[in-house]
């Protein structure tokens, strides 16, 4: 029961458990922006907005309890997660259940689905993110543009997410030319990739695709290259997508993922300071975003960053948008006819290729050595010609 007068946007995010460091970027905008978010015109006058947060403590059952107390002690109005194969959908399906807004980010469209009923998603549940033939369609560029490129493999889970990339990336590439030769699935966390190497080795592949997580791609970029195999190039669309250092690392895996800072990973991108948009909120542009993170964290900006704004931003716009922002039915059918410019660009929830998501554009990008790690730079912006190029792709060393 309601017993703040305030309106109240609240979110699930992992700030303990094995995906605390996925919930910085959200935390971080989550406390700068509470204070500057500007109260909601309603009929009988303006009402303050407030920000509750609950630890999703990096599990789906923790993450729906989060939900319920959001809603029986917060009140909450609506509800935004980020991040968690398992529990973005937990959250989801609880706010489903008591008919409370959700809005997400970070998953392709077509995994997001894949979680949702559709009469669920109709009503409460809300998304913003690309879809997995956007991933393959900036990859097949980067592979041409590489040039030279004999085989393209792919690296792929035994889970929901190889299942759905190969149903939906693999025909694009094959469509772009680029049939791909798969190994065969592997279980995440499994140190042993000698029977896919062998594989990829006798269909002389030089350029493999995946979507694996840091260390899974280093094992297998290690024993690669430890059987002689050189790639031409290595994309990967979840690779350093968000910060990924263990400092609980065995020396053999830490100087495995060593290896792949230096292998010039190519991938997705969907945000970077360079981006030419600024918050609907208090007009921060991407670049003061960044900074801010940084000044403020000390760690470096990732792409997950903007995506966090742009939630907050939208939950915002639902509420001062909505009919009656005091009732739940009412805010989410502000969020159905959402069309906004974001700290990531426009996200319209009007259009698009399914009901409840609003498209991202992706460009394409590479990851380069630093003296100090990593840095990201925007290689191909076919697909995303408002993001500006900051350096040329090159083969992976």
């Amino acid at each position: 029961m309601r017993t703040d007068p305030r309106l109240c946007i609240a979110a699930v995010v992992p700030l303990t458990g094995r995906l605390a460091r996925l919930g910085d970027p959200l935390s971080f905008v989550l406390r700068r922006l509470a204070p500057l978010l500007p109260p909601v015109r309603t009929g009988a006058g303006r009402l303050p907005v407030r920000v509750a947060v609950r630890d999703s403590r990096s599990d789906p059952g923790h993450a729906r309890q989060a939900v319920k107390e959001l809603v029986a002690e917060e009140g909450a109005d609506i509800v935004i997660t980020m991040a968690g194969t398992r529990v973005l959908p937990a959250v989801a399906d609880a706010c489903a259940d008591l008919r409370t807004p959700c809005l997400s980010t970070t998953f392709p469209r077509q995994a997001y689905e894949h979680c949702r009923t559709a009469a669920e998603r109709d009503r409460w549940t809300y998304h913003f993110a690309w879809g997995l033939e956007d991933i393959a369609a900036v990859f097949a560029d980067l592979w041409e543009r590489v040039g030279g490129v004999r085989e393209v493999a792919c690296l792929w889970n035994d889970e929901l997410q190889g299942e759905l990339l190969r149903r939906w990336f693999a025909p694009v590439a094959a469509e772009r030319g680029r049939p791909l030769v798969d190994p065969g699935a592997y279980r995440e966390g499994d140190p042993d990739f000698g029977a896919h190497v062998e594989r990829l080795r006798r269909h002389d592949t030089d350029v493999v695709t995946s979507a694996a997580t840091g260390i899974d791609l280093a094992r297998f970029h290690h024993q690669a290259r430890a059987a002689g195999m050189r790639f031409r190039l290595l994309t990967c669309s979840r690779w350093l997508t968000y910060p990924h250092a263990d400092p609980a690392l065995a020396p053999r895996d830490r100087a495995a993922v060593e290896g792949l800072v230096g292998a010039r990973v190519a991938t997705l991108v969907y945000w970077t300071p360079h981006h030419p948009h600024r918050s609907s909120i208090d007009g921060t542009t991407s670049s003061g975003l960044a900074a801010a993170y940084q000044e403020a964290t000390g760690r470096p900006w990732s792409q997950p960053l903007g995506l966090a704004h742009a939630l907050v931003e939208v939950a915002h716009h639902a509420l001062a948008r909505a009919d009656d922002p005091t009732d739940r039915a009412s805010v989410a059918a502000a969020l159905a006819r959402t069309r906004l410019e974001t700290v990531v660009g426009p996200l319209d929830w009007t259009t698009g290729a399914a009901p409840n998501v609003a498209a991202l554009p992706l460009a394409g990008g590479q990851w380069r050595p630093t003296a100090d790690g990593h840095e990201l730079h925007v290689v191909a912006n076919d697909t995303a010609p408002h993001v500006p190029v900051t350096a040329e792709l090159l083969p992976a060393e």
